[in-house]
């Protein structure tokens, strides 16, 4: 393949990658529109949404061209992805408990004094592209990796409670998708060991993420169809043998009818009295 053709390749699957990550960074959007409905978050968790917001600030800064030239791409679906989050962010935070707001300003805050660590040592003590690329892309697969293993921090309580409704699929399928896009895209043109690492493992940890959605939601599916309609029915029918009041009117009938006997008797009494 000549230099032009993997240019031209490095391109495409870097465009088909902006594509996938922007559906990867979208995925939680049924999961924040139930928590608007709900006014609540429920069992849902900040982190996945944590973790996101600072693998994309890093890669925004990795690609930048005093740190990694030619990264144009890197940098336009990271700030997209970065806009997304904050604003997920914000509405969990409006609709979650007073733990979780804690946590999410400690957070914020600790990531935002990171990031200007980094970047002072980076340009202040690293002076080529290379050693720049190598110490932020470092930075870059730690946070990726973290980004893509955090619906995993739900996975213990599906396993718990054989239910998959708190662990997103969408978020797990876009997050395997695209950990193998931007995978392949690290070995086109100039290989990127860097982008190729986080990735790669990744799309292993969506893989598995998947594989655990599928398990849980067939075993669900398989309970519900073992339910045999026959032991529907005898719940719905069992009788109630609880003793039930008669209607009030009967009861006033029954009064009536009892008082007109009486009046009966006592005027048969009065006819034959003796003067």
């Amino acid at each position: 393949m000549t230099h032009r053709a993997e240019a031209l390749a490095r391109t495409i699957i870097g465009i088909i990658g902006n594509i996938i990550s922007f559906s990867l960074f979208i995925s939680p959007t049924p999961t924040f529109w139930r928590i608007i409905q709900k006014k609540s978050t429920e069992e849902f968790h900040p982190y996945p949404y944590l973790a996101s917001v600072m693998n994309c600030v890093f890669w925004i800064f990795y690609g930048i061209p005093v740190v990694h030239p030619d990264s144009v791409l890197v940098v336009t679906i990271n700030s997209i992805g970065l806009a997304l989050e904050l604003i997920y962010l914000c509405i969990f935070f409006i609709f979650t408990n007073k733990k979780n707001r804690i946590t999410i300003l400690l957070f914020l805050v600790s990531e935002i004094v990171f990031l200007a660590v980094i970047a002072t040592i980076t340009l202040l003590c690293f002076h080529t592209h290379e050693t720049r690329s190598m110490f932020v892309g470092i930075i870059c697969d730690i946070f990726g990796i973290i980004m893509y293993a955090s619906p995993l921090s739900i996975v213990r309580k599906v396993f718990k409670t054989k239910s998959v409704e708190f662990l997103p699929f969408w978020l797990c399928l876009a997050g395997f998708a695209n950990g193998v896009v931007w995978f392949t895209y690290a070995f086109l043109k100039t290989f990127d060991p860097y982008i190729a690492t986080g990735n790669g493992i990744g799309a292993i940890l969506g893989f598995i993420q998947l594989c655990v959605y599928i398990n849980f939601s067939c075993c669900r599916k398989t309970t519900l169809e073992g339910v045999k309609p026959s032991e529907v029915q005898l719940q719905k029918t069992e009788p109630d043998w609880t003793p039930s009041a008669p209607p009030i009117n009967q009861l006033y009938g029954e009064a009536n009818a009892i008082d007109g006997n009486d009046k009966k008797v006592i005027g048969m009494n009065h006819g034959n009295t003796i003067d």
